[in-house]
């Protein structure tokens, strides 16, 4: 039971446990793809938007703060914007906050959808609670921690093509399989700064499995590969392919790291974040223009 005066303390940890930096990029996808698709303005597009806007990341974040307490708690960058050390007495709180508030949501989109759309949400969900529940933890499990982080992020889309009903033709696969290589190069990245903290708490991933000088190269390449794979959606969200280049330039200096500084990347994963609100922005541009010319 959680005392009227505790409250506030338990919001605020639920809160910064879901990372509301990070809410747009998971319900920005959704709802771009479906009205791309021509799914209109539906109670499916409401309810999904808001779905994967904080329902989708309280779950997906909370149950990683949770089952990576001990090292959380060894991580510096910890305990602001990137993610916080969620206080031991709101681990139950926040695993049956993260059910119960998706939950509804979840059976909404499932009466509303296909069977199409339910089994691409299906999946999108396992690989949310798999990446870091006990017994599971595909984030221990180097490459595939990067594959599923990936997933978090384009499967929102890939539900919202899915609960569109349009037919997934080469342009949609080409940008979902950019997205998907863009993502892998984010989270191997990502995983880089944590080497250390990672290893002396026993967590594996990609960085600590292939070191931070293999990672970033790796990073480098998959970035440069989402920006070629662009071109086979034509002209003009091609366009979108150049948009990888900001990210390249940004890790560049970083190739070359060894794994005892790996915490010297957090400069890079700061900036990151800040590349995908101004990313966000200019393909928000690129497809208003591309709905414009028809």
């Amino acid at each position: 039971m959680i005392a009227v005066t505790d409250a506030p303390g338990a919001v605020r940890q639920l809160v910064g446990s879901s990372r509301p930096l990070s809410w747009i990029n998971t319900a920005y996808p959704f709802a771009a793809a479906y009205l791309l698709a021509d799914g209109g303005i539906t109670l499916a597009l409401v309810l999904g938007t808001v779905f994967f806007l904080v329902p989708y990341n309280l779950l997906m974040y909370g149950i990683n703060d949770v089952f990576d307490h001990e090292s959380d708690l060894r991580n510096a960058r910890k305990g602001g914007v990137e993610g916080i050390v969620l206080d031991r007495r709101w681990h139950a709180l926040t695993l049956w906050s993260a059910g119960l508030l998706a939950l509804p949501f979840v059976v909404a989109l499932v009466v509303l959808g296909s069977v199409a759309s339910t089994l691409v949400l299906a999946v999108v969900l396992a690989a949310v609670v798999g990446y870091s529940a006990p017994g599971i933890r595909l984030k221990e499990r180097p490459v595939l921690d990067s594959l599923t982080s990936s997933t978090h992020f384009v499967g929102p889309a890939a539900v919202g093509l899915a609960l569109s009903g349009a037919p997934l033709g080469v342009t949609a696969f080409a940008a979902l399989a950019a997205f998907f290589l863009w993502g892998m190069a984010s989270h191997a990245f990502g995983a880089v700064q944590d080497i250390v903290p990672d290893r002396e708490a026993r967590i594996g991933s990609i960085a600590t499995e292939l070191g931070a000088r293999t990672t970033v190269r790796l990073a480098i390449a998959l970035y440069l590969a989402a920006g070629l794979t662009m071109l086979l959606t034509g002209w003009p969200a091609a366009l979108a392919g150049l948009l990888v280049i900001p990210y390249v330039a940004s890790i560049w200096g970083y190739r070359s790291l060894p794994d005892a500084h790996g915490d010297r990347a957090h400069p890079g994963w700061r900036r990151f974040l800040v590349l995908n609100l101004l990313t966000g922005f200019l393909l928000t541009q690129l497809l208003i223009w591309i709905v414009l010319r028809g």
